[in-house]
């Protein structure tokens, strides 16, 4: 795994009535890189991410464009070097089935900054059929879509005949349980962050920070992938910031039934919670919250 935080010098200026006072110090900030996802050689997208669960987030990322849907659909995954290094095969991880027989530079010092995924026969030629220029920021994750319809996937998953409900103030505490766990953005404030809860009963089941907050919920719903537990029926996925329609979508295809946000959701995202039946509340700050599509889930 590549460095998550770095550090580097800032002039750190603080105003008073007295005059301001300057003064050079290191401080540390999160790392930004760019993770190349390939399919079986051939390239497929860039993302800006932190480095760290790259193979989830190509996982979830896969997921989110309703490529794959179950862990047996991703067969193996190598990190690849940078240009101009000699091919040895570097496997790092085989699910299910044998690794293919794939080729990665391996570098003396590995960026580790290209991964190549291996799917299941027949998956292959799904990605090629993609109608989706992927170039993608930790803005945006869906700046390559030509129209709203091409993003507008079939999901594996019906989330709205998930028959799970939530208490109000079991809500209103997954914020701060989120920022709990946010290590890295104790150190750098530089951080999004997603988390998945047990509705029933509260329980944080995984964690991820990210410079890009669609990124940190690929790398949850990639976890939840590789564990074997799509579609995550009963669950809440908490995201430290606003609720876009990327969020929501992301949520839908991996059958997550509430999505739960500290911020505010855009027209988009309400829109298509609604249609897909996907519980999405806004808002979630101390005592209060806004609920803006499938309220019957929320127990008060």
């Amino acid at each position: 795994m590549g460095r998550v935080t770095t550090r580097t010098p800032v002039t750190r200026i603080a105003l008073g009535v007295d005059g301001a006072a300057v003064r050079r110090r290191a401080d540390t900030v999160a790392v930004e890189e760019p993770l190349e996802i390939r399919i079986a050689g051939q390239p497929l997208t860039v993302t800006m991410r932190t480095p760290g669960h790259d193979l989830e987030l190509a996982a979830g990322f896969l997921v989110s464009e309703g490529v794959i849907g179950a862990g047996g659909d991703l067969r193996a995954a190598i990190h690849c070097g940078g240009p101009g290094t000699a091919p040895t095969p570097r496997p790092l991880i085989a699910l299910g089935a044998p690794p293919v027989a794939t080729l990665a530079p391996a570098p003396a010092e590995n960026t580790y900054n290209v991964l190549d995924i291996a799917l299941a026969p027949g998956l292959e030629d799904a990605v090629a059929g993609l109608a989706r220029a992927f170039a993608t920021t930790s803005a945006c994750g869906v700046c390559g879509a030509a129209s709203i319809d091409a993003i507008q996937k079939q999901s594996r998953h019906d989330v709205s005949m998930d028959a799970v409900t939530v208490e109000a103030s079991r809500l209103a505490d997954l914020p701060d349980l989120l920022r709990a766990g946010q290590a890295v953005f104790d150190k750098t404030g530089g951080l999004h962050a997603a988390a998945l809860f047990d509705a029933a009963t509260g329980e944080l089941l995984v964690l991820r920070e990210d410079v890009g907050r669609h990124n940190a919920v690929d790398k949850v719903i990639g976890w939840g992938l590789l564990d074997d537990r799509l579609p995550l029926s009963g669950t809440v996925l908490q995201v430290s910031g606003r609720a876009s329609f990327e969020l929501v979508q992301k949520a839908v295809m991996a059958g997550i039934p509430i999505l739960s946000a500290v911020s505010a959701p855009s027209s988009l995202a309400v829109e298509l919670a609604t249609r897909a039946g996907l519980t999405l509340v806004g808002f979630v700050r101390g005592a209060s919250m806004n609920v803006y599509a499938r309220p019957d889930r929320v127990i008060v």
